[in-house]
């Protein structure tokens, strides 16, 4: 047990240097803090002294000014009492306001500090979700990385602002109070803090007891913020399955556990305070008490009256702020969990020398022929015996072997769940494979620099994911490289500029979270012009959507064939069009390539492909383009 405690002891300490490095940028604010902290800690015992001098002065109490003090004072040995007063009131007032700037100096650089070491942090985490390999996405829910870069990050600042520092700044004002008392009259001192072993027992189990509190109030918390995070963006589901009355009922849970977390700290706090309080009265009792029966001086019992103020009122706070020390070193082991992730990818450089070779120069080719200029590849592809697995050894490419010429077209078909996505998701280097090689231009896909590599692919995905924004935003993702020109030079490639200009403001379209004002057949399309804009070499392509309306459905089929042409296409196919035109179509079961042919060979056949077909399609309609597979 004790080993436990001392290795969680020096693993607080690893922790907390990790957590100091963000701090080296601003260690001279930091170790003015600590400065500044230690100053109020030695001017702290200073105006009680002054209160009692003052106090055994007005009362014609002998009291022996320090030297220092007449000095300072401006006095005479032969002052008068009037004088006196009035000299050490106006350097008391003096003195407070000096006081006050370096508290307000304190807690302005504490906080500061905090900010920057949280913007710092949150600038490392975000950079290090951003090189994660998308495997981490699969197996991390969001919200939990969402907490980790907003609100854990957020804790840590209460390490500086509310935590380590002004607990330091705390103690010290304690000690040095402490040490005052007993170089004044020892035994005094000691009477006056008999029931302070009380307050010590109090505050540990009060520290104890919030801490359990508040860690309930913080998984409750999160429990809360899942809940309505899934709940609101599913709300249509809830809606269309009259599934409010249930679902408010599973809300009201959650959301009564947090209320009896809550109040189970705020028991602790009326309970605590009171006891603090108490002891306080017992104190000053026991202060008076004394002073009187031995005929001490009246100054003396003021001075420590409020010395004894000096030492209770931070420890009403020091254990909540030892909980707050507590909760941010947690939420800092939680972030650097995120941090030292070793499941990235390799580096990637700055993507805008993506966009270096503009839109025009990379349609020099006559016919939509890929143009060479600035060493782009050429599109051939190779997948050579590729095992790949999500988890472990449950693979879901098995053995998976194909070629790709140069500026053909593939479909790749089969049922749910047959590996078409994984295929495509592994050509982007998305994923690393177990088993085998993949090639592009004969180079493994390993050996590119994957900038270099991902630049050359273009990906239109089914589920089409747009950001909040215009849609010019959404086109260029911001990048200021990307013209406007050349945006509307594609829109017109692509067929959709007639629409664009349709829509209130154009281009500065405000297409709201997710595109949700745009349909499923517009959004694709600006997916298509986005792909167009990066001029690819090889296009990887999940076909339309269903459900989109007769006039999107035209202009996706047109937006299709200008995208192919010329350049290698991965295409999962849903259209018979498409696959028609395909050079060769791979069919794909439960991980495995079970035919490789042209849909006349594969037909003509009469295997698992000419099977799938007869399934998907009814004798009436097989030659109808719209009819999926």
């Amino acid at each position: 047990m004790a080993k436990d405690k001392a290795d969680k002891k020096v693993f607080d300490i690893s922790l907390l240097g990790r957590l100091f490095n963000f701090v080296r940028p601003y260690s001279k604010f930091f170790y003015t803090s600590l400065l500044l902290a230690i100053l109020m800690a030695f001017i702290a015992p200073i105006r009680p002294y002054l209160i009692q001098l003052t106090v055994n002065k007005s009362i014609n109490q002998s009291t022996p000014l320090p030297i220092w003090l007449h000095k300072v004072l401006f006095l005479e040995q032969n002052s008068t009492v009037f004088q006196f007063i009035i000299h050490i009131t106006i350097f008391q007032i003096i003195f407070l306001f000096v006081e006050s700037i370096i508290r307000f100096t304190f807690s302005f650089i504490t906080s500061w500090l905090g900010q920057n070491v949280v913007k710092d942090m949150r600038v490392t985490v975000y950079e290090k979700i951003m090189s994660l390999n998308l495997s981490q996405f699969d197996k991390t829910p969001i919200g939990t990385l969402t907490t980790r870069t907003i609100n854990d990050i957020e804790s840590i600042n209460d390490i500086f602002s509310d935590g380590l520092i002004p607990i330091v700044a705390d103690l010290l004002t304690i000690i040095i109070t402490l040490i005052t008392m007993f170089s004044m009259n020892w035994k005094v001192a000691l009477v006056s803090l008999v029931p302070f072993p009380i307050l010590i027992v109090a505050t540990y189990y009060f520290k104890e007891s919030v801490n359990a509190s508040f860690t309930k109030v913080r998984n409750a918390v999160a429990a809360l913020n899942a809940f309505v995070q899934e709940h609101i963006t599913g709300m249509h589901i809830v809606q269309a399955f009259a599934a409010e009355d249930r679902e408010f009922e599973k809300f009201n849970t959650i959301n009564i556990q947090h209320r009896d977390a809550n109040i189970k700290a705020i028991f602790a706090y009326s309970v605590f305070f009171p006891i603090v309080e108490l002891v306080l009265a017992i104190s000053t009792g026991l202060l008076v008490w004394w002073v009187a029966d031995n005929r001490l001086d009246a100054g003396l019992l003021v001075a420590f009256i409020l010395y004894l103020n000096q030492i209770f009122r931070p420890l009403r706070v020091i254990a909540d702020k030892f909980n707050v020390l507590q909760m941010g070193m947690i939420a800092a082991e939680r972030v650097f969990k995120v941090l030292d992730n070793e499941d990235v990818m390799p580096p990637i450089k700055d993507s805008n020398t993506v966009y270096r070779q503009t839109f025009t120069e990379g349609q020099n080719a006559d016919n939509g022929q890929r143009s060479t200029v600035n060493g782009q590849l050429k599109g051939s592809i190779d997948f050579e015996h590729v095992w790949f697995a999500y988890t472990e050894e449950q693979y879901v490419l098995k053995d998976i072997s194909f070629s790709v010429d140069a500026g053909e077209t593939i479909a790749l078909v089969g049922h749910t769940g047959s590996g078409k996505t994984s295929i495509i998701s592994l050509l982007n280097r998305l994923y690393f494979i177990q088993k085998g090689i993949i090639k592009v231009d004969g180079m493994n896909i390993d050996d590119y620099p994957i900038e270099k590599l991902r630049s050359s692919i273009g990906v239109v995905l089914q589920d089409v994911f747009l950001f909040s924004g215009s849609v010019m935003d959404n086109i260029t993702l911001r990048n200021p490289l990307v013209s406007r020109e050349s945006v509307i030079e594609a829109a017109k490639m692509i067929g959709m500029h007639d629409f664009i200009m349709q829509l209130p403001d154009g281009y500065d379209y405000n297409v709201m979270e997710r595109g949700s004002t745009l349909s499923l057949g517009q959004r694709q399309l600006i997916s298509f012009i986005r792909a167009l804009l990066y001029n690819p070499s090889i296009l990887i392509m999940d076909e339309a959507t269903s459900s989109i309306d007769t006039e999107s459905e035209i202009l996706i089929q047109k937006a299709i064939d200008t995208l192919i042409k010329g350049r290698t296409s991965i295409v999962i196919a849903h259209r018979l069009s498409t696959i028609r035109k395909a050079n060769k179509i791979i069919v794909l079961d439960k991980g495995e390539i079970k035919e490789i042919g042209s849909h006349e060979e594969l037909l003509a056949s009469g295997g698992f492909y000419s099977k799938l077909y007869e399934m998907q399609f009814d004798k009436g309609v097989k030659e109808v383009v719209s009819d999926k597979l």
